[in-house]
């Protein structure tokens, strides 16, 4: 029986997520697609997120005053590099500040720079930014989150089903001849890695761990299909997984 003092999202009702790579379009659509599920903390680098925010809503010129759908489930946006000191920390204090706990973290942000080895520096400068961007920031966040409000509420995180969803890639399983993305592979595989080492270590705080890795979407797989496998992994009971969102059906890789 969960206690009647605990948060909403342990009856069911709508969970906090904060999502990472909001502008991108996977972020803005899986943010469109489940505001009725999710009060989304949108954080974003560069590229605002085309959604109403705390900050902006939707105006229909030719009545100012008309309430809007869109405008019904706003997200809280923030913009923040989180690859400088200090802005993990302080999305993290925001989200807390104005929903009092975080249900899911959904690591979406990349950086994806494909190029040669020959012919120009471009892979090996862009080699750190892809690094820092695709592993380490996701596994900062990921921690930040779970010392400042997940540790020490086990029993409360199970009920919840509170976990982390990182968001990697079909190429961190494949070789992909003459297609430049090397490094960006080596990251996502770097990611999936850690991934299964974050299920381990976060498990004894009653805190799940998985990725999905898509195909290029809307290529060969539906950014749909995509968001809905983050949805999914999120309210499942899977930890230490990968799930490869592709041809006709997800697979699913166990990483220990």
């Amino acid at each position: 029986m969960i206690p009647s003092d605990w948060p909403e999202t342990a009856a069911g009702s709508r969970r906090v997520c904060l999502l990472t790579g909001a502008g991108g379009q996977l972020g803005s659509y899986f943010s469109m697609l489940f505001a009725d599920r999710y009060d989304i903390v949108a954080v974003y680098r560069n590229k605002r997120p085309w959604l109403a925010a705390q900050d902006a809503q939707f105006l229909d010129p030719l009545e100012p005053q008309a309430e809007l759908a869109e405008n019904g489930r706003p997200v809280f946006a923030i913009q923040a590099d989180l690859t400088q000191p200090g802005e993990c920390e302080r999305v993290v204090d925001a989200a807390l500040s104005r929903f009092d706990r975080i249900d899911v973290v959904v690591n979406s942000a990349v950086s994806s720079i494909w190029a040669p080895m020959l012919g120009s520096d471009r892979l090996v400068s862009t080699g750190h930014s892809q690094l820092v961007t695709n592993v380490l920031v996701p596994l900062k966040l990921s921690l930040i989150v779970a010392r400042q409000f997940w540790q020490g509420r086990e029993m409360e995180n199970r009920q919840c089903n509170r976990n982390v969803v990182n968001v990697s890639s079909i190429a961190a399983l494949h070789i992909y001849p003459s297609s430049g993305q090397s490094l960006y592979g080596a990251s996502k595989a770097a990611f999936n890695h850690v991934t299964g080492y974050m299920a381990q270590e976060l498990a004894p705080i009653g805190i799940r761990v998985n990725a999905t890795a898509p195909n290029s979407f809307p290529a060969i797989v539906s950014t749909e299909r995509a968001a809905l496998s983050i949805r999914t992994l999120d309210e499942g009971a899977d930890t230490g997984t990968v799930v490869v969102v592709d041809g006709e059906r997800d697979e699913v890789i166990k990483l220990y």
